[in-house]
């Protein structure tokens, strides 16, 4: 492979003698990817990849530890608090077109159902674009650390088909995939992020129920939350830092809302006080309010 970045173009060698040539320039990206650097291309059978990538310096303000879970992405930083997504949108709007694909179906209306089906991805893909680029908006300069799985994997096949069903509609790879697009990602092992004690390390045998309950220490906090508290941790770990944070001593919680419909988002700054949880009603935004935490 040879790149002339003069001319724009990248020269691709298949077989000696034997050569496919491809420009990007006077494309719609062009000007969006001046001075980067051409990545390693990917030859398909009806199109070619070329992947850019640039160097970037980040003054990281903050590390936040997110959780995955079916209806929301709990988040967690001592310089923020918790912070909670709320992905409803996302799965209502998923749970109505599979009820529009399913009636399409059975009646054998294949363009219908072709129709409802690009209507969801399209609608999902606007969901999560806005949401990684509220989330990097409203938390610049910060780290995002994910657990490195596919959550679905986590529910046993035991379990009931409806419930995998559920936790199946949230594209957390594509959720991930693109906030590292905008920000700095990292990843953790998913080991018993929701089972080990984040004040004293104890991990219990068993997860039932929404509320962690350390027998050692006495630490109760929401399930999800211990989970948020113990990616962040993780991430500190594998950096050399202390393996224990008392989450205790956050007051507040951040809640963020997305709209699926209207505009680019706007964002708000946190309120201060007790507010109660209103679901965001305005078209195109992305609303935070804090609330007393219930812990």
């Amino acid at each position: 492979m040879k790149v002339d970045y003069d001319e724009k173009s990248v020269r691709i060698t298949l077989r000696p003698g034997e050569y496919v040539e491809v420009s990007w320039n006077g494309r719609w990206f062009a000007r969006r990817v001046e001075g980067w650097r051409v990545g390693e291309v990917i030859l398909k059978d009806d199109r070619i990849l070329i992947p850019f990538e640039t160097a970037k310096v980040v003054d990281v303000k903050d590390v936040i530890g997110w959780d995955s879970n079916e209806l929301s992405l709990d988040g967690f930083s001592p310089r923020v608090g918790f912070i909670k997504v709320d992905l409803r949108p996302l799965q209502s709007m998923k749970i109505v077109y599979e009820r529009k694909k399913r009636i399409a179906q059975s009646k054998g209306l294949k363009y219908v159902y072709e129709k409802y089906n690009a209507r969801e991805r399209n609608r999902e893909k606007d969901f999560i674009n806005k949401l990684a680029s509220g989330l990097t908006k409203l938390f610049p300069n910060s780290v995002h650390v994910f657990e490195d799985l596919e959550k679905e994997n986590l529910v046993s096949r035991r379990e009931p088909k409806g419930r995998r069903k559920r936790n199946a509609r949230t594209p957390w790879e594509l959720i991930q995939g693109k906030a590292s697009e905008r920000a700095v990602i990292e990843r953790v092992p998913p080991e018993n992020t929701s089972r080990t004690c984040p004040r004293c390390g104890y991990v219990v045998k068993t997860r039932v129920g929404r509320v962690f309950r350390c027998p050692r220490c006495g630490l109760e906090l929401d399930r999800q939350k211990v989970a948020a508290v113990n990616i962040y941790l993780r991430y500190l770990r594998m950096r050399g830092f202390p393996h224990s944070y008392d989450p205790e001593r956050v007051k507040g919680e951040l809640w963020v809302g997305v709209a699926l419909r209207g505009r680019s988002p706007v964002i708000w700054a946190p309120m201060k006080g007790a507010l109660r949880a209103v679901k965001p009603r305005e078209e195109g935004l992305i609303s935070s309010y804090i609330k007393p935490n219930e812990a």
